[in-house]
């Protein structure tokens, strides 16, 4: 469990090593502080914020653009503030021009962020397994990522370029965007919603020698494949953004499907346990 009095920082460093590891990075999606203690707890080494959780937790509503950047950078801080492990962060488009995405990595890094999520969707943008996305022109994108790489004041921080473009355009589209993004500087690259285990496969050939991202969506429009398959094919990291966020919302279907509602079992002392309150108590039994 963490120890409040240490000072917290972003875990960048760390993020590139488990990137360049051997092993597939594996990202959990937390959408708040609870989900990413619960995930460090389940033995995560990185986590991802999603905003596709963030907009479910803080509108009830679907990730379409709704979320402001201070609304994600204020998520942000508090997940950073609660997990010792390293923070890939959603950050849409940037949020506007590349004047725009200086302030977002800016603002990010400064929130305790290790790795910084960009795409190239117009806005208002959609999650990127919905329909009837656009992307815009890939060197407006390019020199968003450029300006990204300008803008970290951490050498480390890892800028991950997302393509939407394989829905709208096409597979070879997405993947000429995909170099030109890495030309840019980005660290990793990130092609949405590859549609088959055969396609990822070519992606990786295509891509030779870039560290590649997975997205694992249950019910999504890509397969989701074993960590040993993923392994095989040659990413280097995968995010599964809403398992988590899924697992809650059922539950809390099932709990408040009748009123009073249905406990889950759990009991108070083991919740308080989980968001430690031990902790908590022995600093009070210092500082009182």
């Amino acid at each position: 469990m963490a120890d409040l009095l240490r000072r917290r920082s972003t875990g960048a460093a760390r993020l590139r090593e488990l990137i360049a590891g051997p092993e597939l990075a594996c990202a959990p999606g937390v959408y708040d502080a609870l989900s990413a203690r619960l995930a460090e707890a389940g033995g995560a080494e990185v986590v991802y914020m999603t905003g596709f959780g963030v907009a479910a937790a803080r509108l009830g509503r679907p990730d379409v653009g709704l979320l402001t950047m201070t609304e994600m950078a204020a998520q942000a801080a508090a997940i950073a503030s609660a997990v010792d492990v390293p923070l890939i962060a959603d950050a849409d488009t940037g949020y506007g021009n590349p004047i725009n995405v200086i302030r977002t990595v800016q603002t990010y890094e400064q929130a305790g962020v290790a790795g910084i999520q960009l795409e190239d969707q117009t806005w208002p943008k959609k999650c990127g397994h919905m329909a009837d996305k656009s992307v815009i022109p890939s060197d407006e994108m390019a020199r968003k990522i450029e300006a990204a790489v300008a803008a970290r004041e951490n050498p480390d921080t890892v800028i991950i370029a997302r393509t939407d473009a394989l829905a709208p355009v096409g597979y070879d589209e997405a993947i000429r965007r995909s170099r030109q993004y890495r030309d840019a500087g980005a660290d990793v690259i990130f092609v949405e919603a590859l549609r088959s285990e055969e396609q990822m496969r070519q992606a990786r050939a295509d891509l030779d020698g870039v560290d590649l991202l997975f997205n694992w969506v249950e019910g999504g429009k890509s397969p989701t494949p074993s960590v040993a398959t993923l392994r095989d094919i040659g990413f280097a990291l995968s995010i599964y953004p809403i398992s988590g966020l899924l697992s809650a919302t059922k539950a809390l279907q099932e709990a408040y499907a009748s009123v009073p509602p249905v406990s889950s079992g759990m009991q108070f002392a083991e919740f308080t346990d989980a968001i430690g309150l031990d902790e908590i108590l022995t600093l009070n039994a210092r500082f009182a």
